[in-house]
């Protein structure tokens, strides 16, 4: 959802999709199914009860699953980071996983690359 209110959200994860090609012109939000429904879905009002935050969240999630721009309004979301609302069918705290994730496996990656750099220099100085 676009233009987020001040509040925070919590909870699971979802796995990622693989965005889909597009050839249409534009803003990828302009496609965006949240743009019909109202606001309140995606974004917490201040002092939500946890069930009626559960619900909320999931009926935004369902909203989610059926947008074709799902993938590139999560990705826009973990990017900005957005730290509010439902935003690509992922909480804020889902976001947070994700991010985190992300770094540990971007950590993981690059210590191995230097372990193979390392390798090699012991091996060519024989």
């Amino acid at each position: 959802m676009l233009h987020p209110p001040h509040q925070s959200l919590q909870v699971t994860a979802i796995p990622s999709q693989r965005a889909p090609a597009r050839d249409q012109a534009g803003p990828w939000h302009s496609e965006a199914v949240c743009r019909r429904d109202e606001a309140g879905l995606f974004f917490a009002p201040s002092k939500e009860p946890t069930a009626a935050r559960l619900a909320r969240e999931e009926a935004a999630k369902r909203v989610c699953a059926r947008c074709p721009v799902m993938v590139e309004c999560r990705e826009h979301a973990l990017l900005q980071p957005e730290p509010y609302g439902v935003w690509g069918g992922l909480t804020a705290a889902e976001r947070r996983v994700v991010l985190a994730r992300r770094r540990r496996r971007e950590l993981e990656l690059s210590n191995l690359a230097g372990t193979a750099q390392t390798d090699s220099r012991i091996a060519a100085a024989g």
